[in-house]
């Protein structure tokens, strides 16, 4: 049952970035279809980002009530529902209506089923599950390039990926048993320093109470600045490449796509290391690793070789942070807060992302688009401040003799 468990967590990650990247690679059709601008699409983002936020910090309620199995199936429901609604919707305010409970349910599954993977699975599931979540997302761009070829419209797209939302949500339904059979308690308990404070029954955690456990600002600083990192890369790099350093608008492009593969890549090789580097170390040396890479796209150099292997290389950084900050919390502030805090997390990332690409947007309208590398540079610098204070206080209130050993390395793997 453990490894019928995993299994279903793997394609349910799967599934959480297939609907992910459909709005970007159909809008160029959607928008002329709709008759509205092409900057809507910002509109559209918007509406999703508002409510992973919102559902994302009311998580801790719902799981703590229903249970993750629950949870994620009526969530993975609610995408499929909205997919099939934005299949059908001729006009853009029915894209934004959809929107919205396509947003809750995506902030809610990934809250849930995170939290879950950082309490009963070890690190190299956290990174394994991530880069599942890479492939979804990599996926439905071909899916919707399928469907325009074909004929099928961008909206034989989003029934595709509808169906197989609603197919995966009767699988959910059909596992629930599972969920509370397979890893009732931390596997981990032994070694697991946010352990010794869980009750028989855990209580709700209030978000106000959340928010005043030590540290958790520092985490979501740390969050929020890696999130900003990774969505304004995406967006911005191949058009600061042809802007700025003159590449071939194709090159860039394909660099660019590099840029994700290397987070889907990395995250795949993280998780062979990271049961015996920790998670501490995996965040250290992932935002010390980007922070080369966007030095190498600054260096003003006749040649474009380096700014191109510093944005792999930054992709590459990237790939550990994300699974590892959300693995190493119920180590750092307890298993009864992990569901809160990891809802919270979630709701710092998708603002970071939401945010950061519109303000390089108008910062670059403003200086230019050379302020690329410094705008990632000081994100960078805030994502490592961030992470190390928290590690020195954490370690500090253990009473830690080394500072830098890493969270969760000592964690035995599944």
């Amino acid at each position: 049952m453990y490894a019928l468990l995993l299994s279903i967590i793997y394609v349910a990650f799967v599934s959480l970035g297939l609907p992910d990247s459909l709005i970007g690679a159909g809008w160029p059709v959607m928008h002329g279809d709709l008759g509205v601008p092409v900057g809507f699409a910002g509109i559209l983002t918007m509406v999703v980002a508002g409510g992973t936020i919102v559902s994302s910090l009311l998580s801790e309620r719902f799981t703590h009530r229903f249970g993750v199995g629950l949870v994620t199936a009526v969530s993975v429901g609610m995408t499929a529902a909205a997919l099939f609604g934005f299949s059908v919707s001729g006009e853009f305010w029915m894209l934004c209506l959809w929107a919205i409970p396509y947003g809750l349910g995506a902030g809610a599954v990934d809250a849930a089923l995170n939290n879950y993977v950082a309490l009963h699975y070890a690190a190299k599931h956290m990174n394994w599950l991530h880069s599942f979540w890479g492939v979804g997302a990599s996926i439905s761009p071909f899916i919707m390039s399928y469907a325009l070829g074909a004929g099928l419209g961008w909206s034989g797209a989003y029934q595709t990926v509808g169906i197989i939302q609603a197919a995966l949500t009767v699988l959910l339904f059909l596992s629930l048993t599972l969920w509370t059979r397979v890893n009732p308690a931390n596997p981990h308990a032994d070694n697991d320093a946010g352990a010794a404070d869980e009750a028989p029954a855990r209580k709700h955690v209030p978000l106000r109470t959340a928010l005043r456990i030590p540290g958790v600002p520092l985490i979501l600083g740390a969050f929020f600045a890696y999130c900003a990192v990774e969505s304004t890369a995406i967006l911005w790099a191949s058009t600061y490449l042809v802007t700025d350093r003159g590449v071939d608008a194709a090159t860039a492009a394909a660099f660019a796509s590099l840029f994700l593969l290397g987070i889907t890549g990395g995250r795949f090789l993280a998780g062979f290391v990271a049961d015996r580097i920790g998670d501490r170390l995996l965040i250290r040396g992932g935002f010390i690793t980007v922070a080369v890479g966007v030095a190498l796209i600054a260096l003003p150099l006749p040649t474009d070789v380096f700014a191109l292997a510093g944005l792999v290389l930054a992709g590459l950084g990237s790939a550990p942070i994300y699974p590892a900050i959300i693995h190493s919390t119920p180590v750092n502030f307890g298993r009864r807060n992990s569901q809160a805090i990891i809802g919270i997390q979630m709701a710092a990332a998708y603002t970071g992302s939401t945010l950061a690409p519109p303000l390089f947007g108008a910062l670059s309208s403003w200086a230019g688009m050379w302020a690329f590398p410094f705008f990632l540079a000081a994100l960078v610098a805030l994502g490592l401040v961030m992470s190390e204070r928290l590690n020195r206080r954490i370690s500090a209130s253990r009473g830690d003799a080394d500072v830098t050993s890493p969270v969760g390395a000592d964690t035995p793997s599944n």
